[in-house]
């Protein structure tokens, strides 16, 4: 395969959500026709489109697909599927090594959207196909596969996963029906700070699914930065914490900020002991296939009562 290559359009998967999910929009024709014509470029190659995944959760999604790849990040913190562990390092999802990435000859490089801005004007410069997997929610999640499915030639394969999902998510979206919704504010903490994760991050996504109300909805944002008097007027019932990374240093800061800083104090959830941190292996940036497990944590917290109810939906 020659290296050098003309430079190509990427393909981006941001459509929130699929026609497979009640109440969702539909792709648009300009997202079909994005679609179409990767599936074509890839059909035109003639061999097998040399993929490199640069996140735990994009190599997640490849393997159940069963994509090969002839790159795959390194990760401290995540597992990287059996199949793709001889594989060459590429780097870490927000930091590629983009020399060793070019030297790998890419197709395409499969990243998560949340690292678009960062990440973009790296492909670009190596005149590669890119795409970005909205992995904000658990439904942008099945949106990427269901799109991955189409563009190479797996959709027998991602119609599976989709199944498994909707058959999940039929039966669970009416187990908190009739409950009373908390009130929720989420931290989303890196060293040294932290922000507010609405119903648009990850995290948020879940919380929504189980029911809970984000006291800062109502944004298109991801994320915002808010003092704490903002956050007291919202007087939430609870407070979720979870950590971007590091998540044992993080926890030690919300822990001394919440015992130090006295405004914290005059919160009601702090009075009555509703400060929970979120399992940081199953609360992360971006939605992965152990959301279900994530959802059980959530019902422990969210209905301490009937944390029972969510086993697989039932």
């Amino acid at each position: 395969m020659m290296m050098h290559r003309r430079k190509r359009k990427s393909v981006v998967f941001l459509v929130v959500c699929a026609l497979f999910i009640g109440g969702c929009a539909s792709q648009t024709s300009g997202e079909t026709n994005a679609i179409e014509a990767a599936k074509e470029k890839v059909e035109t190659l003639g061999t097998e489109p040399r993929l490199i995944a640069t996140s735990p959760a994009v190599a997640a999604i490849c393997d159940r697909l069963e994509l090969d790849l002839v790159g795959v990040c390194s990760t401290s913190v995540s597992t990287i599927p059996e199949r793709y562990k001889e594989l060459p390092d590429v780097g870490t999802a927000m930091s590629p090594d983009m020399e060793v990435i070019a030297s790998l000859n890419p197709d395409w490089i499969l990243s998560p959207s949340s690292l678009r801005s960062d990440l973009e004007p790296k492909y670009e410069a190596i005149h590669t196909d890119w795409a970005f997997l909205n992995l904000r929610s658990v439904k942008g999640m099945y949106q990427s596969i269901h799109e991955l499915g189409e563009i190479f030639g797996k959709e027998e394969k991602a119609a599976e996963l989709e199944k498994e999902f909707q058959d999940f998510y039929e039966k669970y979206k009416t187990v908190n029906e009739n409950k009373k919704h908390p009130k929720v504010l989420i931290l989303m903490g890196l060293p040294g700070s932290y922000i507010i994760a609405t119903e648009n991050s990850y995290v948020g996504s879940l919380v929504e699914m189980a029911g809970g109300e984000n006291v800062y909805a109502g944004t298109d944002q991801e994320f915002l930065t808010v003092n704490t008097e903002d956050m007291k007027s919202k007087e939430p019932d609870m407070i979720l914490c979870t950590a971007h990374a590091l998540p044992e240093q993080v926890t030690k800061m919300f822990q001394e900020d919440f015992s130090t800083n006295d405004i914290w104090k005059h919160f009601e959830a702090v009075q009555n002991n509703e400060v929970h941190y979120l399992t940081y292996e199953l609360f992360g940036m971006s939605a992965t296939f152990e959301y279900q497990k994530a959802l059980e944590e959530l019902q422990t917290i969210l209905y301490p009562d009937t944390q029972n109810e969510v086993q697989k939906g039932e």
